[in-house]
């Protein structure tokens, strides 16, 4: 069976779509710096922490999809700022839990120029069926692309 040359328009548009996403992702983030102090995905990070305090980093990073060394400089960087503070585990000296500090609690107070904030308001109107169906299928086009081998 050959390969078309050209992607099929819907995957097409679906691609572009992607990658227009990405990049106003990638563009907010560093706006997000500028005005809010943090970027995107550490301000996510600090979210995650202010409804799930206590986490260990590995379950942080298993949640956000990203590894462990990918995490850890972001990890560093809020720690210094004195955002979030690591704590031994009382039950396992080896893990580290992770707390939202005050001054982290701040910081995600000022919503206005955030991602959450503008996706919120783009998808005010939508029914939260409606978004767990966008959100499921980006898991399998995420897992597609994780899980298929190169050739």
């Amino acid at each position: 069976m050959p390969i078309p040359l050209k992607p099929a328009p819907d995957v097409f548009e679906l691609m572009r779509a992607i990658w227009a996403l990405d990049h106003a992702l990638q563009s907010r983030s560093k706006a997000m710096a500028r005005a809010l102090g943090v970027t995107g995905p550490q301000r996510f990070v600090l979210r995650v922490l202010q409804r799930s305090p206590g986490l260990s980093a590995k379950d942080l990073a298993a949640y956000l999809h990203l590894h462990p060394s990918t995490l850890t400089g972001v990890l560093q960087r809020l720690e210094d700022r004195g955002l979030l503070t690591r704590e031994k585990d009382q039950r396992d000296a080896r893990r580290q839990r992770l707390t939202l500090t005050a001054s982290g609690g701040k910081v995600l107070a000022r919503k206005a120029a955030s991602v959450e904030a503008v996706l919120r308001q783009a998808l005010g109107r939508e029914k939260r069926a409606e978004m767990s169906v966008v959100a499921e299928v980006l898991k399998r086009l995420t897992s597609a692309l994780e899980d298929t081998p190169l050739p």
